[in-house]
């Protein structure tokens, strides 16, 4: 059994500037995890923009916890809140941005799990 706690997750700047808790991502495990997917959880405080970036073979998905902000997909911005779900397809330029006065928390997961090679930074 594999049980993780939010509150004893470090907390680290992920590359796409978001703050992140990798809560469990199978490379961590040893083989004890057979999912494909990894799942992190992610803050931005007010004011704060993650980076354009891409994932070029995974799909993501953010579940947004609290706060409210703009997704930004492509061409495309749309206003989010708690209790949304956000579908980024593999390949897609992505950014989110916090537009409210409190923390932005929301889960990513990322299918297949998230890899750095995969990750790609968008000027």
């Amino acid at each position: 059994m594999i049980i993780r706690d939010l509150a004893a997750c470090p907390v680290f700047d992920a590359r796409d500037g978001t703050h992140l808790c990798e809560l469990l991502h199978p490379s961590h495990f040893s083989g004890a995890v057979g999912c494909r997917f990894s799942l992190a959880h992610a803050s931005l405080e007010p004011g704060e923009t993650s980076y354009p970036h891409r994932l070029t073979g995974s799909h993501e998905v953010y579940y947004i916890l609290g706060g409210t902000g703009t997704m930004h997909i492509g061409d495309e911005a749309e206003e989010v809140r708690a209790g949304q779900v956000v579908y980024i397809p593999a390949g897609a330029v992505q950014y989110i941005a916090n537009t409210g006065d409190g923390r932005l928390t929301f889960l990513a997961i990322v299918d297949p799990m998230w890899t750095e090679s995969d990750d790609e930074r968008v000027a």
